[in-house]
């Protein structure tokens, strides 16, 4: 039976435009010549063409290729053309060399330094979006601040002292809420269509450890306005979804039906091959990397083949629990500033959405919790590390808890750490990779329902896997074959990344926990 659900609302380049002022994407900015450079490969990775700088005015830029094109008489090499007018990016920390002989936590404590990006200027055609505070990049390709990346860069932050760049990366993230109506994937323009995991939240609880509740009270209306934008009270429109029961909750909805710019010949061939659907199939791909998860096989209707994603259809149970976080975080702050009513207000929401993601979520049968399928009225059969956030905010049953546990142990636990699905599809939030920010919250997870040391054998594989692999390379990749320590982690659509924000934040904390180094 199909549920009924809030219809989607198709949001174009123009209504983007008037939402979010000058910021044009470079796809809209450079037309044919954008295309033509990403359909040719132009450049390996795709996402170097829309980083680079122009030399020049791009409409400008624009007009000069048009003019070239459109002549027939002209010969000219597109490659050479984007030389004369652009300056391709450098990748992030592309000349640091490691020194192995270092312990691994000295060598992040240095690393800081060189992932740290200073305060944005604004420059003419960049895709940037300039930000006012210093901030930690990830690292590699990844040359701007990403949004859930930074609370898991932030837990190694916090270990090395370094608040003042915590509460900067805090305050960048409230601007951008302030001056776009939401955290964007990244600060880029092509980035504005769509969010990522809202943690900025859990950002707030890990500043309010050294200043206390205060900071609620002080982010109060950036937490309101994060909150608006994920339940369809702002411009954005599809991420609200009403249950059955009548109760709301929460899918990732990017807000545009074009080709990802920074993917745009991959997704291009795939829309390609799919005809009419693919203004769907685009969303759906957006959404997955709105998700943070781009991609997996939790979001693919048959389980292995990318051209199946399906991601608008689920209910994702980490992004619901990750929104019960921010009602009892608004409560907090409502509390904090004397507005008793309003706090009431949240904590019963919050308590709303508890039950419905227990009601709807739960997976009797896996021992697991999953994303629910809201167009089939149907609890995903994907079992993958989402299903532990429910553990990690605590809102699971002691009994729920203890299913739970059993079935990491035996399905998820390998020789690395804890394994991202049980399916290998070549996709890279698929077996047989692990990544830093799921073994926090495994290891949180096991903490919060007494599976002490589940916990910390989590911890200690993951800590051993990534020692052992930057004692052979001298580097922190973004993730990690957890099944196989001879192997690297790949899949995806562009190669194994080093820096690595997260991979450093997470490591540096573990270590610190369980005094492992």
């Amino acid at each position: 039976m199909r549920r009924l659900l809030f219809l989607p609302l198709v949001i174009c380049y123009t209504c983007l435009q008037a939402q979010y002022g000058a910021y044009t994407p470079p796809d809209k900015l450079y037309g044919p010549l954008f295309t033509d450079v990403q359909m040719n490969h132009v450049f390996t990775d795709g996402k170097t063409f829309v980083d680079c700088i122009p030399k020049k005015d791009p409409a400008e830029i624009a007009a000069a290729y048009k003019g070239l094109k459109n002549n027939p008489r002209v010969r000219y090499s597109l490659k050479l053309f984007v030389e004369a007018n652009f300056t391709a990016p450098a990748e992030v920390a592309s000349g640091y060399v490691s020194d192995t002989s270092e312990s691994v936590s000295a060598h992040i404590n240095k690393l800081w330094k060189v992932l740290l990006h200073q305060p944005d200027e604004q420059v003419t055609g960049s895709t940037l979006l300039p930000l006012p505070n210093a901030y930690i990049v990830p690292g590699g390709r990844f040359r701007e601040i990403y949004y859930w990346d930074s609370y898991f860069t932030m837990l190694g932050l916090q270990e090395s002292g370094m608040y003042d760049v915590m509460e900067s990366m805090v305050n960048n993230f409230s601007y951008m809420i302030q001056q776009y109506g939401h955290i964007p994937n990244g600060n880029r323009t092509y980035f504005l269509s769509r969010s990522q995991p809202p943690f900025f939240s859990m950002m707030l609880d890990l500043l309010a450890e050294k200043t206390g509740n205060r900071v609620y009270a002080q982010y109060q209306v950036a937490l309101q306005r994060e909150y608006n934008y994920w339940m369809d009270k702002t411009a954005a429109k599809g991420h609200a979804v009403k249950m059955p029961d009548g109760t709301i909750l929460n899918r990732y909805y990017d807000q545009d039906i074009v080709p990802r710019q920074e993917s745009y010949y991959e997704d291009s061939t795939l829309g390609a091959a799919v005809g009419k659907k693919a203004p769907q199939l685009y969303r759906n791909l957006r959404s997955g990397a709105e998700s943070g998860w781009d991609f997996s096989s939790r979001w693919l209707a048959d389980g292995k083949t990318l051209a199946t994603i399906q991601t608008v259809n689920f209910i994702p149970v980490d992004l619901n629990c990750l929104l019960y976080h921010l009602e009892l975080t608004l409560s907090k702050a409502y509390k904090e500033t004397g507005d008793l009513v309003q706090s009431s207000y949240y904590q019963k929401l919050a308590i709303r959405r508890k039950n419905a993601i227990l009601k709807y979520c739960w997976n009797t049968a896996g021992s697991w919790f999953t994303d629910y399928n809201h167009v089939t009225g149907a609890r995903s059969k994907e079992l993958t590390l989402a299903g532990l956030m429910p553990l990690f905010v605590g809102i699971a049953t002691t009994e729920q808890g203890n299913a739970a546990a059993r079935t990491l142990e035996s399905r998820f636990l390998k020789a690395g750490g804890l394994v991202t699905s049980l399916k290998t599809t070549g996709q890279q939030w698929d077996a047989p990779n692990g990544w830093a920010p799921l073994q926090w919250m495994g290891v949180q997870a096991m903490n919060n329902y007494n599976k002490k040391e589940l916990a910390k054998s989590i911890a200690a594989r993951w800590v051993q896997l990534n020692t052992r692999v930057y004692k052979a390379t001298g580097k922190l990749m973004e993730k990690y074959n957890v099944t196989d320590a001879n192997a690297e982690g790949g899949g995806g659509e562009y190669p194994a990344q080093d820096g690595f924000g997260w991979t450093n934040g997470v490591l540096l904390k573990l270590i610190k926990l369980y005094n492992l180094q």
